[in-house]
């Protein structure tokens, strides 16, 4: 999750929205406390994890959790902005913290059905990010009960950015990310959140979980059940439910289908899914979220180019397309509840051509619990990252932060790997 995160910061710096809101920050001012990564601004530490959280989402690449929650792109900022301000911390108390964060964030996620449209990102992510900089900044039990009293306060965002295509949605993840820093930080000044912020009367078993979440059982196993591997990781820098059609566009791909003899394309999504990624493509001021968020342009894409990479969702490439723009509108997405039986990635996809139907189906997307990515998977999609960076690492950096992170538990700083993931031509 730090690499596949890191990965994708290095990647979205220069995204639309981050330039924009490291200018804000910066006319803003305060303290320096800690470092915007690529950049190498020196902001205070709520306003570093806001800016870093943005970055890392911006190209939605990130790791993620069915039905939709992102953890590492709030939990890594926040936890570098915490390392900072505390004065340095080692590797293995890095990953410690980020451990507590995920496993508290695992543990709260909740089903399709009880978010019903809110984004599990905003309600869990302040929450989460909230226990992994508390960790670091080394807050008492009680004033961590309290920090993540303060964080449930915060709690919040609606998946209609995600339809609508807004940059809101890398925005809320900044937000979480920041939601961290500072709920830490009011409780180690005395600030005071809701005790029984779980379980109290309007808590969030009630409020989020609709009285169907039996709280006991978020602490069951603890230290031998671990919630966070069912985290997922993304073969495709698209949105997570656009795994599988992907995937099946790229098996009719390699089984010697031309995307100029296809006439027309079914693709068949649970409910949920179809909600989130279904609606017709049709790319308005945020191309890259568009395409990211539409099954349509992910097939067609995937179909057209035989792979689908970080160079196919840029702007440009989404905007001046003209055959996958035509392909895409012979793509036809409906929704099936029958599918949901199967599994939340599931999907099928049919592609007609020339009188000739071809079928192909999946149950679990690649990169999902039950069908992981293997270590090359998650070694090429770092280094396509780097690659892909309009605000590059020198090779010399990129070296060294491949091998701090191979050895991160080891590291006596790890806030030293943070020059490393400064760009000179960003500066």
């Amino acid at each position: 999750m730090i690499a596949t995160v890191l990965g994708t910061t290095v990647a979205g710096a220069a995204e639309d929205g981050c330039r924009e809101l490291r200018a804000l920050l910066l006319e803003q001012g305060g303290t320096p406390q800690a470092t915007s990564l690529v950049y190498g601004d020196h902001l205070p530490a709520a306003s570093a994890a806001l800016l870093n959280g943005v970055m890392a989402r911006a190209l939605d690449y990130c790791d993620a959790m069915a039905p939709g929650l992102h953890l590492g792109s709030s939990l890594i900022p926040a936890a570098l902005a915490a390392a900072e301000l505390r004065g340095g911390i080692s590797g293995a108390d890095l990953v410690t913290a980020i451990a507590v964060g995920a496993e508290v964030g695992s543990r709260l996620n909740l089903t399709e059905a009880l978010y019903d449209g809110l984004d599990p990102t905003g309600v869990v992510a302040p929450i989460a990010a909230t226990a992994t900089a508390g960790r670091i900044l080394g807050l008492s039990t009680d004033q961590l009960v309290m920090a993540l009293g303060l964080a449930f306060n915060r709690a919040g965002g609606s998946f209609q950015s995600n339809v609508d295509g807004s940059l809101a949605v890398r925005l809320i993840q900044g937000w979480a990310a920041e939601a961290g820093v500072t709920c830490a930080l009011w409780a180690q000044r005395g600030f005071t959140g809701p005790r029984r912020f779980l379980d109290g009367v309007y808590g969030y078993a009630h409020l989020y979980g609709r009285d169907q979440v039996d709280t006991t059982a978020l602490v069951k196993d603890l230290g031998h059940r671990y919630a966070l591997t069912g985290m997922m990781f993304k073969k495709f820098p698209s949105c997570g439910l656009s795994q599988a059609v992907t995937e099946l566009a790229l098996q009719a791909h390699r089984s010697g289908i031309s995307a100029d003899e296809v006439d027309r394309v079914e693709v068949v999504l649970p409910p949920y899914a179809y909600r989130l990624v279904g609606h017709p493509f049709a790319p308005g001021a945020n191309p890259r979220v568009d395409a990211q968020f539409s099954a349509q342009f992910c097939v067609a894409n995937a179909l057209l180019h035989g792979s689908s990479k970080l160079e196919h969702f840029t702007s440009a490439a989404v905007t001046s397309s003209k055959a996958t723009a035509e392909l895409a509108a012979r793509v036809h997405v409906t929704a099936d509840p029958a599918l949901d039986a199967r599994g939340h990635s599931a999907a099928d996809l049919i592609v007609i051509t020339r009188g000739s139907r071809h079928s192909f189906g999946l149950d679990i997307a690649p990169g999902f619990p039950g069908n992981a990515l293997s270590p090359e998977d998650h070694d090429r999609r770092f280094r396509d990252c780097l690659a892909a960076a309009a605000y590059p690492l020198s090779d010399s950096q990129a070296g060294r932060l491949a091998e701090s992170l191979q050895n991160l538990e080891d590291l006596p700083s790890a806030t030293g790997m943070i020059a490393d993931l400064i760009s000179l031509d960003a500066r």
